[in-house]
């Protein structure tokens, strides 16, 4: 094992909670950050949000967890130091950490400003091998060192603890709206699910002019969803009558749920050349590709965007003033905070208070 992640008493360089084994319980845990090189960017992190990856890779759900694991990719925090060759930052800037840190900078898609699509594999900010063989370790620490290619400046006006959420649920809603220009006003969207995501993807609907309904399978979500989140309409999915009165009214539908749900059914609420795009991770789909053919539909998936998109996102998010509806939490809550998160209570994302509760 690398330095990156070695505990030598009294060597260890940065203080994070640490999930040991596949129950995914975190704990304090002390280990080494490298050195600043030339073109990186060391990170006091302030704030991190709580994401579901928090439930997948922690307790090794896909089976490629590697412990001691620091989770968190939504980082948000403040420039201590610069290497010689950064211009982009310099020390004070308020900037964020996404999902991942590292590409192979040379593919197509890196080069197209698409790191997360890079050919060799976008490195994630946690549970992944860098290219010099360390583990990456994530936000749920006292700092961070990263390449100021994967670094983003926020606005010294909009909040740190709002900024964090934008690096994951933020941009993964915000990069299909964009690429499928869903930035028409007049247009009306549906949003299938109300969580992270999903309630980022109300707000930008929203800011974009669209008609925006939300499906949800609890009603006590409606008055959220109209009121708090200015959604147009609201739907109960489970009310094929609410359903059905849909058919062919929507351009677009972004899809944030996992559980297994109807898609062929969400394509039927689709107009002639409507897309589906998924960013949630259901089990399976199942389809009728009649349906699709007959009404030129297309369903479509995304990852969280590239660094460019990234940058445009917090940058658009600080000049409408769009702020993610969060609950902030001490570092010594996170494991309670997990398990509200799988039974889906928070509005609408967790976030740590890592500057304040990290000691």
């Amino acid at each position: 094992m690398s330095s990156e992640n070695s505990t030598t008493n009294g060597s260890a360089n940065c203080l994070g909670w640490a999930a040991r084994d596949a129950s995914g319980v975190l704990s304090p845990y002390k280990f080494n950050r490298r050195d600043v090189q030339d073109d990186d960017v060391s990170i006091k992190i302030t704030h991190c949000g709580v994401c579901y990856a928090e439930v997948v890779w922690p307790r090794n759900k896909h089976g490629d967890a590697t412990y001691p694991m620091v989770p968190g990719h939504e980082i948000a925090g403040i420039v201590q130091e610069v290497g010689p060759n950064v211009r982009r930052f310099k020390v004070g800037d308020h900037v964020g950490v996404g999902t991942y840190t590292n590409s192979c900078r040379e593919c197509e898609y890196c080069n197209d400003g698409l790191e997360v699509y890079c050919d060799k594999g976008a490195v994630y900010t946690y549970n992944r091998f860098d290219y010099d063989g360390t583990i990456t370790q994530g936000g749920f620490s006292s700092f961070t060192v990263v390449h100021e290619r994967y670094c983003f400046k926020i606005s010294e006006e909009y909040p740190l603890a709002s900024a964090a959420p934008l690096l994951c649920a933020g941009i993964t809603v915000y990069s299909p709206m964009m690429d499928h220009k869903m930035n028409k006003p007049g247009k009306s969207l549906g949003v299938i699910g109300l969580g992270g995501l999903g309630h980022m993807a109300v707000k930008f609907g929203k800011a974009f002019g669209l008609k925006v309904t939300v499906f949800s399978t609890s009603m006590s979500k409606k008055d959220e969803a109209l009121t708090l989140l200015g959604a147009d309409n609201f739907v109960v999915s489970s009310d094929q009558d609410q359903m059905r009165a849909l058919a062919k009214s929507l351009d677009f539908i972004i899809d944030t749920a996992s559980g297994n749900h109807p898609i062929e059914l969400y394509m039927s609420l689709l107009k002639t050349a409507g897309v589906l795009v998924l960013v949630g991770v259901p089990s399976e789909i199942k389809l009728q590709p009649f349906n699709l053919i007959t009404g030129k539909r297309s369903i479509t998936g995304s990852a969280a965007g590239g660094t460019k998109q990234i940058q445009e996102m917090v940058d658009f998010c600080a000049a409408h003033k769009i702020y993610p509806n969060i609950e902030v939490i001490p570092i010594q809550y996170v494991n309670e905070a997990i398990e509200r998160l799988i039974k889906k209570d928070v509005k609408y994302r967790f976030v740590v208070d890592i500057e304040n509760s990290l000691k």
